[in-house]
């Protein structure tokens, strides 16, 4: 069976670690999977670093619509069985060519259609519209959590018999492998997320401002439209000599930095299953979120880690000062057991395996 994913090429966060270790774990296990950009950009670099079978269309930019005959051409030309897109401009560019293709299309939602374009105006609203028609023609939606499934079926009308909850994984590591930790004076608080409005960071500010406590640092690590408001905002709340802001970083450099975190926070508006809290717990670091997507899927219960209400101010401080209150070992307990559990049931093997049965019906 052969399979091309395919995508914009331009993401930088969780989407480019799903389609990259996805596509590294089939190359280790001998799949005949390749990736298609359809521009040069992180997610083609980071590919083409894991080893994976790598081509560029080379769309001259966001409308090249032009690049529509080559792209059905590639697909037809190569004999792929299934095409898999991930992103609203990929899904975008098959919608408009499925019918031209012998190839089986199936579609990842990695995050709520509703609300990635939030705040973009009316081109926001144009791109929506063309994306939930793109979900609704596909052959076959996987869905990244249950919610995400109802709303595929419920809202964007695609039947239920073309939907599958399909759960993220990564690549998790032998504690031994883990960097040691830092020693260092402050309650470090890590928020790993791109600083846009549906990532909740706002909250997380008022939040820490609310629990007054000079001994909390927050690192917030990513980049995007939100950016130099959430830095004022940190000037507005007094509260700036405790936040660091360290745009976006690599995997490396989120490795160093999480060797001195006590506690991984997410507190967004809406999530699909986030790597990043799967990332931080391969590193030994207790996780906190706001109940996203099916986050008690990744947290079971208070053994595992802490839940906020979304939207909640209140809730994050309190789930916030819970953390903080634990003592050290209970908190490396907490990690230690929450490692072990996401690592059985969330790794990209686990993935991949659920994907390929549905190929192998489609």
């Amino acid at each position: 069976m052969k399979v091309l994913h395919v995508n914009a090429g331009l993401e930088n966060g969780g989407g480019l670690s799903h389609i990259v270790n996805l596509l590294k774990e089939a190359k280790i296990e001998g799949k005949d999977f390749e990736l298609l950009t359809l521009a040069e950009g992180p997610v083609a670099k980071a590919a083409r670093e894991a080893g994976i079978d790598t081509y560029v269309l080379g769309a001259g930019s966001r409308y090249d619509l032009a690049s529509l005959k080559r792209l059905a051409a590639f697909i037809n030309d190569r004999h792929y069985d299934i095409v898999h897109t991930h992103g609203a401009r990929a899904n975008l560019f098959l919608s408009l060519i499925h019918k031209k293709i012998r190839a089986t299309w199936c579609i990842t939602v990695h995050s709520d259609p509703y609300l990635d374009f939030e705040g973009r105006g009316i081109l926001g609203k144009i791109f929506t519209k063309l994306n939930l028609h793109a979900l609704r023609k596909a052959d076959c939606v996987f869905a990244v959590t249950r919610r995400f499934a109802q709303l595929m079926i419920n809202k964007v009308n695609v039947p239920a018999s073309k939907v599958h909850v399909i759960y993220n994984g990564i690549f998790f590591h032998d504690d031994s492998e883990i960097p040691a930790k830092y020693e260092h004076m402050y309650f470090n608080i890590i928020n790993v997320a791109r600083t846009e409005k549906v990532k909740g960071q706002e909250l997380l500010l008022k939040a820490l401002k609310k629990i007054d406590d000079s001994h909390i640092r927050l690192y917030i690590a990513g980049d995007g439209s939100q950016l130099d408001t959430l830095k004022e905002l940190a000037q507005e709340l007094d509260i700036a000599p405790q936040v660091t802001f360290n745009g976006f970083m690599t995997q490396k450099q989120l490795t160093n930095l999480y060797r001195r975190m006590n506690l991984a926070v997410l507190t967004s508006y809406s999530e699909s299953f986030p790597l990043v809290l799967l990332e931080a717990s391969d590193n030994q670091i207790p996780i906190l979120s706001t109940d996203i997507g099916d986050i008690k899927m990744m947290i079971p219960d208070e053994e595992h880690g802490f839940i906020a209400k979304i939207g909640d101010v209140d809730s994050i401080a309190a789930q916030l000062k819970k953390a903080i209150n634990e003592s050290p070992e209970k908190l490396e307990q907490m990690a230690a057991r929450e490692k072990k559990y996401v690592a059985s049931h969330f790794s990209v093997k686990n993935q991949l395996d659920s994907i390929e049965k549905v190929y192998q019906d489609l």
